[in-house]
């Protein structure tokens, strides 16, 4: 019992000349992160307006939230980019995926196109999408040109389209990157089974939801990840276009926080909305991978 243990013991001993290289970067994510992350928890719960005083409050900041109506607004406009973001882009990442795994000659070239506008800026990209929706922009433009005046519109001017056209720049961005992922998974596919089914008389839809889509299954859990954490925390494109506006039909978590800390100056107030928003962000994600394992356990 004796000697076997002693190996294990020498290799864990062995092991510690590798903490005082990992002590800098601990101390550099406690300092950068992990500090500042407990102090915003513990402000959450304070009256704390940015001074050097500040008293213990309770929940009050998040009663306050719960009466707020800037705080509901934002609440729905969170969950439901986050929806429209998510379907949207898994679906068209797949069917970008699909079609760009198939024998076309260009696919290269539209592989870059497609995932081009990832790596551009989002406070460009939000800019630009701006001039787009403008009253007198190329979208309207080309809308009367076609002889569609009356879908002209103030996009994002008109509470009823701001958060869809905000959705659509989002998309528009990020859909590279599911494309990109699922094009990974795409090739773990075996082309043994696709032919087989092909022999046996399964059209092509039925190929992709018997064969293909469940082979996706990681990468759908990925991008569904991926896309869920980005809507809720979601602020460039809306600040740069509407500022929450009008009124309050796109202020989302992100945004409302931004205001009330940094333009009202209620501090706790902010860090109460940041509080939630990462509690909410927890909660999705754990609801996602329950739901990713049970798809998992029936397949």
């Amino acid at each position: 019992m004796t000697v076997q243990q002693t190996p294990i013991r020498r290799r864990r001993s062995g092991n510690l000349w590798t903490l005082p290289f990992l002590l800098p970067a601990g101390i550099f994510v406690a300092a950068i992160v992990l500090i500042p992350s407990a102090m915003g928890v513990v402000y959450a719960f304070t009256d704390w307006t940015g001074g050097p005083g500040w008293s213990w409050v309770g929940l009050a900041n998040f009663e306050r939230m719960l009466n707020d109506q800037l705080a509901r607004d934002a609440l729905w406009h969170t969950l439901a980019l986050t929806a429209m973001t998510t379907i949207a882009m898994n679906v068209l990442g797949i069917l970008f995926a699909l079609g760009l795994n198939s024998r076309i000659r260009a696919k290269t070239l539209l592989r870059v196109i497609f995932f081009a506008p990832v790596v551009v800026t989002p406070v460009i990209v939000a800019n630009l999408w701006k001039y787009i929706y403008l009253p007198d922009g190329p979208l309207n433009e080309l809308l009367r040109a076609l002889g569609l005046d009356e879908l002209a519109t103030s996009w994002l001017g008109n509470s009823d389209t701001a958060l869809g056209a905000i959705a659509v720049i989002v998309i528009w961005q990020f859909t590279g990157i599911a494309m990109v992922i699922y094009l990974a998974g795409l090739q773990n596919v075996p082309t043994e089974l696709l032919e087989a089914a092909q022999l046996d008389g399964a059209g092509a839809f039925k190929r992709f939801w018997y064969i293909v889509l469940p082979q996706l299954r990681p990468a759908l859990v990925i991008v569904s990840m991926l896309t869920i954490i980005a809507g809720l925390k979601i602020f460039d494109q809306v600040w740069v276009t509407t500022q929450g506006g009008p009124g309050s039909a796109t202020a989302t978590l992100s945004t409302a926080q931004y205001q009330v800390t940094f333009l009202i100056g209620n501090f706790a107030y902010g860090a109460a909305f940041a509080v939630a928003l990462s509690v909410l962000a927890v909660v999705a994600a754990l609801l996602q991978q329950v739901v990713a394992r049970r798809g998992a356990d029936n397949a």
